[in-house]
């Protein structure tokens, strides 16, 4: 794998995930208490053995620079050649945000050239679930591959999202359409369809030349399932990797948390006695910036009539639940929930304050929110709808981040 460069695209808008991404990148939003969503890509990174990754921003990168730098750099040694290096736009090739997925890497291309590296693995830095690398580039060299696209497979009506791929019985790509109305199914199956992964291993000069040529095309996209892989399949070797999950589950677990309610459903999953996703699978580590905090605190008992307790829950550390009631739900670092007060299929961020006998059920409440002693969050969907807070179909409230002014509102 030390020929290996990775390149996480990272700069996405996530636009159906606001409020919560109205200050911050998607892979930068917090998920299951103390990690980012992009940790589950470079963690996947890391336990492969690829030491030389590229993450390119765009849209509100700094929280994520900033998480990246704090919590991943110092795993990187780049007198041996390692290095994790958060790019931001460097507009060298035109004056133009990234038009698609393949323009964010082409216009990035000289700093990939300059590494010389023999493949190059394209990852998306918004996705959760655990997957080894060097797997697929094992596989791709042993096919003698000019291209490897990841691939799982899906259920029909949720193929429409994906890009959706033929293959032969040597697991070759000939066919390919993205995110059609009507995706055709596995051949035998016509519940599923084999959707791609926006995972892939090119060989680094096959690559360049591919990136180069679709720069050249007004008509392009510039973006890898549109253009770059149909324009290929029929002329170049494409491959099919079956996704095969690190996750030491029967099930293969990947989400795409792209809407509210994915996110909340996905991070409250996280408090089952068993989840599918596992957190605490110390053979394929997820790792992320860890702050030097004390462990989480319980405080009063029982005979007080104010019991600080958490059920079902996921509780980081400098948190304090101060005699309140939490129960399936997930609490960010330094938090506190005081005496009386309830939480309950809720996400809290990091540093969030929930007041004497407040309500919280079904929310996802952003950090350094401060909700006021005996105020409710949950119960009455009207209600909240008219503070302004957003409320998504399936009913969860979301909390943006709060400044003074606004605070006084709750009042």
């Amino acid at each position: 794998m030390k020929d290996v460069l990775a390149v996480v695209l990272a700069g996405g808008k996530g636009s159906r995930l606001e409020p919560l991404t109205r200050d911050r990148a998607k892979p930068a939003v917090p998920f299951g208490g103390i990690y980012r969503i992009i940790d589950f890509t470079l963690s996947n990174c890391l336990n492969s053995g690829i030491r030389k990754i590229l993450v390119l921003t765009q849209y509100k990168a700094m929280s994520l620079a900033r998480h990246v730098t704090n919590g991943w750099r110092h795993l990187f040694c780049r007198e041996l050649g390692e290095f994790i290096d958060v790019v931001p736009p460097q507009q060298r090739i035109d004056e133009q945000w990234y038009q698609g997925t393949a323009d964010a890497v082409y216009q990035n291309i000289y700093t990939l050239e300059q590494e010389r590296p023999k493949h190059v693995v394209i990852l998306a830095g918004d996705h959760i679930y655990k997957m080894d690398y060097s797997k697929m580039v094992a596989y791709h060299e042993d096919t003698g591959a000019d291209l490897t696209v990841g691939a799982m497979r899906v259920r029909r009506e949720d193929a429409r999202a994906f890009g959706v791929m033929e293959i032969d019985a040597a697991q070759r790509i000939i066919g390919f359409e993205e995110k059609v109305p009507a995706p055709k199914t596995i051949p035998g199956d016509p519940d599923h369809c084999l959707a791609s992964m926006g995972i892939y291993v090119f060989n680094a000069p096959f690559l360049f030349d591919q990136l180069c040529h679709d720069a050249t095309l007004p008509d392009s996209d510039h973006d890898f399932g549109r253009n770059i892989i149909p324009s290929i399949i029929k002329t170049h070797k494409v491959m099919s990797f079956p996704f095969k999950d690190e996750n030491s589950k029967q099930d293969a677990y990947w989400k795409d948390v792209g809407t509210l309610d994915a996110y909340y459903e996905a991070n409250i999953e996280l408090t089952a006695v068993d989840p599918l996703l596992n957190l605490y699978d110390y053979h394929w580590p997820v790792r992320t910036d860890q702050p030097n905090l004390p462990p989480p605190k319980f405080v009063f008992d029982e005979n007080s009539g104010r019991r600080g307790e958490a059920l079902d829950s996921i509780v980081a550390a400098g948190t304090i639940i101060a005699g309140g009631h939490v129960s399936r739900s997930i609490i960010g670092p330094k938090s506190r929930v005081e005496e009386r007060a309830e939480v309950s299929d809720s996400i809290l961020f990091s540093g969030v304050h929930v007041g004497k006998g407040a309500i919280v059920r079904r929310a996802i409440i952003d950090k350094n929110v401060f909700i006021p002693d005996g105020a409710q969050v949950g119960v009455d969907p009207e209600a909240d709808r008219r503070r302004g807070f957003e409320v998504t179909e399936k009913g969860v409230v979301v909390i943006p981040m709060i400044d003074g002014a606004e605070a006084l509102f709750w009042r």
